[in-house]
């Protein structure tokens, strides 16, 4: 694959400004970490050297931008990117009234086929590097620099033009978006580390998602940061499973749950169980007392989520009042339980919706 931006090492770094003072290595890394711009924007370095390092392949961005929309009043922001080779990806910012968070991909496309999901319904591309992962935060992060800096000159705290200081970083990191981060583990690992040690991400606000992957759970409980860990569930019986989510053929409830429960022994964080209620068939009272029985099992926290209309699943959501009815049922079995808000349906970027611009994208 070709380099990007954020895949570069510190050392890789050190070796391609050989020649220079060794101060200019950790400018260039602040640069990009800490002030989140590229190194034509370096205004500390000499233009001579800015200019060399903007022609240099091994610091080109990764992303390239095709669009962006907004929906939610500009709380929900959704960009699609494309990739060195053509490949398309998207990443979802939400805002809320004190925190944010940055929904992204960790492959282009998904192989686990999930019907329901539609980028399990446009299937798998490749995986992305661990730099095109990280550049989907920073990104991210620079934007939202903009905005406040914006927001801050038009309230007079700074002057217009001013620059400096730390931007405002995502403060919630999920690999939500396209792809199963678990079936791309290296990489996905590897951009973790980068968010914790280089962005300053708290790894308690990293949450990685999974349809189920055993080994990929197994691994994550052997290693240092204690991320957040959410399975993509939907069904708390086999038989509907391996309906819903066909990698439970592979690894089927019992391997799963075994999983969680040797990542809660090792981690101590918080378990949560996605749960994407489709009408009339994972919404009933049998289905909230299978999942009851699962979650209280493992003191999971369930998130509700009204199914998103994708064109390629006929089924629809469920209505909210039964929304209503399957939560005060789990609730009444002593689950804790919440309906996640839907942000950015309209555009297209809300759970299961990114298919990397086949959705509403304007030019």
């Amino acid at each position: 694959m070709a380099p990007a931006r954020y895949d570069i090492s510190r050392a890789e770094l050190a070796v391609l400004l050989e020649g220079e003072p060794r101060y200019r290595v950790d400018q260039v890394w602040d640069g990009l970490y800490r002030q989140l711009i590229g190194p034509e924007q370096m205004t500390a370095l000499p233009k001579t050297l800015r200019d060399r390092l903007s022609a240099s392949e091994a610091l080109a961005p990764a992303l390239r931008q095709l669009d962006c929309v907004s929906a939610d009043r500009g709380a929900t922001r959704k960009w699609l990117w494309e990739l060195h080779d053509g490949a398309r990806i998207e990443t979802v910012l939400m805002e809320y009234d004190r925190r944010s968070t940055v929904c992204v991909s960790s492959q282009a496309g998904c192989a686990m086929g999930c019907g329901f999901c539609a980028t399990g319904q446009a299937g798998f591309v490749r995986n992305l590097t661990s730099g095109e992962i990280v550049e989907q935060v920073v990104n991210a992060g620079a934007v939202r620099a903009g905005a406040v800096l914006a927001g801050a000159v038009r309230a007079g705290a700074v002057r217009a033009g001013a620059s400096g200081g730390t931007p405002a970083r995502p403060a919630n990191v999920v690999f939500m978006g396209m792809g199963e981060p678990l079936a791309n583990y290296p990489r996905v690992w590897a951009a973790v580390e980068r968010m914790h040690s280089d962005l300053g991400i708290s790894a308690r606000h990293i949450t990685v998602s999974t349809v189920g992957i055993v080994p990929g759970i197994n691994r994550l409980a052997e290693e240092s940061l204690p991320v957040n860990l959410a399975v993509s569930l939907h069904a708390a019986n086999d038989v509907l499973r391996d309906e819903l989510v066909p990698i439970n053929k592979r690894y089927p409830l019992a391997e799963l749950i075994g999983a969680c429960r040797a990542y809660l022994r090792a981690k101590g964080r918080r378990l949560s169980f996605e749960w994407a209620l489709i009408s009339g068939v994972n919404d009933r009272p049998e289905d909230a007392a299978e999942l009851a029985a699962l979650a209280g099992s493992l003191g999971a926290h369930v998130n509700l989520i009204p199914l998103n209309p994708t064109p390629g699943w006929p089924a629809v959501g469920s209505s909210p009042a039964r929304v209503r009815t399957f939560r005060d049922r789990l609730v009444s079995l002593g689950v804790n339980a919440t309906v996640r808000r839907n942000r950015g349906t309209d555009i297209d970027a809300a759970c299961g919706q990114l298919a990397a611009g086949t959705g509403r994208l304007t030019a």
